[in-house]
């Protein structure tokens, strides 16, 4: 099937059908961010959630310079939780340092915990070291989920100091969780990781001890290139 063109394809936005819209949308997947972003606009505030939904995700991964500020005023405003969240994960996508700060105000404020899972994890894919203290905080979480999230992010912004504060999740009962922890211990080089991951590795879950041993051998990878600091 051939490729709708751009003004095909903002015609099919305005359709009353729903799956039209829905696959006018999808088309703009072959489209530069200047010339979809425009088009993106159009379904933002559609009666149809999961068109919301993919229009929000479109935004995170079609980056221009309109996209922060839709995405925050939605993360802030939006009355529908699920759509909140959506804003958060594609604040992740854009990997804008700005977004550090809607992202942990809405981990501290927003009432619902798909909305804070969404900031934990977007806060991991910004590498932002200041998140260290959200992301503690998120451990404490009551919801498993966003536990699992705090522990892969502290993996991704390689926060050392994090290592005490996750490994008391050795021995949770959630393989997840424990599968989150392997992967992350791969990306904080201390004598604790390895040590953890040894007593990981021996799981019995396979995807536990298997995500152990990628990062036993990750972590011993970067021992071996230039001359590693050992504390």
């Amino acid at each position: 099937m051939s490729q709708l063109s751009l003004e095909q394809i903002s015609i099919q936005l305005e359709s009353h059908n729903t799956k039209d819209r829905m696959l006018a949308l999808a088309a703009l997947r072959h489209v530069s961010p200047e010339a979809a972003v425009p088009l993106i606009k159009k379904v933002l505030d559609d009666d149809n959630i999961q068109i919301r939904s993919m229009a929000i995700f479109a935004l995170g991964v079609k980056p221009t310079a309109d996209c922060y500020p839709i995405l925050v005023r939605l993360l802030e405003s939006d009355p529908d939780y699920g759509i909140r969240a959506d804003a958060a994960g594609a604040l992740g996508y854009l990997e804008d340092p700005r977004a550090f700060e809607p992202l942990s105000r809405a981990f501290y404020e927003d009432t619902d915990w798909l909305v804070r899972f969404s900031a934990a994890v977007s806060l991991g894919n910004l590498k932002d070291p200041r998140a260290h203290d959200v992301l503690i905080q998120a451990l404490d979480s009551p919801e498993v989920v966003v536990q699992q999230a705090a522990i892969a992010a502290l993996g991704e912004i390689k926060d050392l100091e994090s290592v005490d504060h996750i490994l008391r999740f050795a021995q949770s009962e959630d393989w997840l969780v424990r599968q989150r922890l392997a992967e992350a211990l791969g990306h904080l080089p201390t004598p604790k990781s390895v040590s953890a991951l040894q007593y990981l590795e021996k799981d019995s879950h396979p995807n536990v001890s298997a995500a152990a041993s990628i990062s036993l051998r990750r972590l011993a990878e970067q021992t071996q290139s230039p001359a590693s600091e050992s504390n």
